[in-house]
């Protein structure tokens, strides 16, 4: 690995919480993690996009030190014991090692698929519902969606919603809920022609009920919980470990949460009382969680789901909290949420995808 290569799986400090996610985001993101070094360029700790995630669920602000959840003493392999890189990431499940000098300055980093292909084991999750709403009228795609409903719309050569079907088909579900209305005829002939190894089960409304009162037709009953996400975005997590968060924390809801930074074009003034200028900002950048439309929800939640009504997942999502339930989230980076609402989003998405195929 050059200089260059490594430089994209390093940082310094100062570096903020915010910082380290989008440096993760970027080219380290195939690793999932980034290695901290000093100002010899020694290595001196290992952030990985997991430590940021349960600093934000403990409450941590991302424009905190990400000093705050640095592993100050990361695994690394002299030059002599390089060959030792596949056996040790295979026992410590990691992604990435460093290899360093007499001096503990980074000269390369072994990456888990560049050794023998070693892949993540995903956790099985056959047998979990899932519940994709496919039934609005993509109005932002128009006029895409005057021919073809929002679902079908191809990112590359290949449907939004089969894309996001096969995120699943990852993890061993073979059978999906499909809420549809808008050219509802269209789906069921694609997926028809398609001949898919798993089921999609459709659930038709015969008059717009919004995203969770189509859950609510739904006739079987699930026994255990159950994704429901909307048909025009694609969350890349580990759904596994969402699925897992959500039963560990006792959520009766858990949304999928994403970050959005938002840069303000101008300098900002921040004044006292009396209109005297205390700070300025230059182009401050502003950070926020936003709702992905992908859920955990517990089975007994779909009952608070009005029949026959407009009943949106947010309105469940409050009724949930007005009654006492609990509601939580499921952090992930602003790159792992990849929408296509809009024209810009989408060719966001195409771009990151192409990327994607090309590793």
């Amino acid at each position: 690995m050059n200089k260059e290569r490594i430089k994209e799986f390093t940082s310094k400090l100062p570096l903020t919480v915010v910082e380290a996610m989008a440096i993760i985001d970027g080219h380290a993101a195939e690793a999932g993690l980034i290695f901290i070094v000093d100002g010899s360029a020694r290595l001196v700790g290992c952030i990985t996009d997991g430590d940021i995630r349960r600093w934000i669920l403990k409450g941590g602000d991302v424009s905190a030190s990400a000093e705050s959840v640095m592993h100050k003493n990361p695994i690394y392999l002299t030059e002599n014991e390089k060959s030792n890189a596949k056996a040790i990431m295979l026992e410590k499940i990691i992604t990435a090692i460093p290899i360093v000098d007499c001096n503990n300055m980074i000269v390369d980093i072994v990456l888990s698929r560049e050794v023998s292909k070693i892949k993540s084991k995903k956790k099985n999750l056959k047998g979990t519902p899932v519940v994709i709403m496919a039934g609005g009228k993509g109005t932002r795609l128009y006029p895409y969606t005057k021919i073809l409903p929002k679902p079908l719309i191809p990112i590359g050569d290949t449907p939004i919603v089969e894309r996001i079907i096969d995120c699943y088909v990852e993890y061993g579900i073979d059978r999906y809920f499909m809420t549809v209305n808008y050219k509802k005829g269209m789906l069921r002939s694609y997926f028809n022609d398609l001949n898919p190894a798993y089921e999609v089960v459709f659930v038709e409304e015969d008059k717009p009920l919004g995203t969770g009162g189509s859950v609510k037709l739904i006739k079987e009953k699930f026994k255990q919980p159950l994704f429901v996400t909307n048909c025009d975005a694609l969350i890349r997590a580990d759904y596994g470990d969402i699925y897992e968060h959500h039963i560990k924390s006792g959520n009766d809801i858990t949304m999928v949460t994403a970050l959005k930074n938002i840069t303000v074009p101008y300098g900002v003034v921040n004044s006292g009382e009396y209109g005297e200028i205390l700070s300025m900002d230059e182009k401050p950048t502003l950070s926020y969680f936003i709702n992905t439309g992908m859920y955990v929800i517990n089975p007994d939640t779909i009952d608070l789901i009005p029949d026959d009504t407009m009943f949106h997942m947010t309105h469940l999502v409050e009724k949930v909290m007005h009654q006492g339930g609990k509601v939580g989230t499921y952090p992930v980076s602003e790159d792992s949420f990849l929408d296509m609402g809009e024209f810009e989003e989408m060719k966001r998405m195409e771009q990151k995808l192409n990327i994607i195929s090309e590793k």
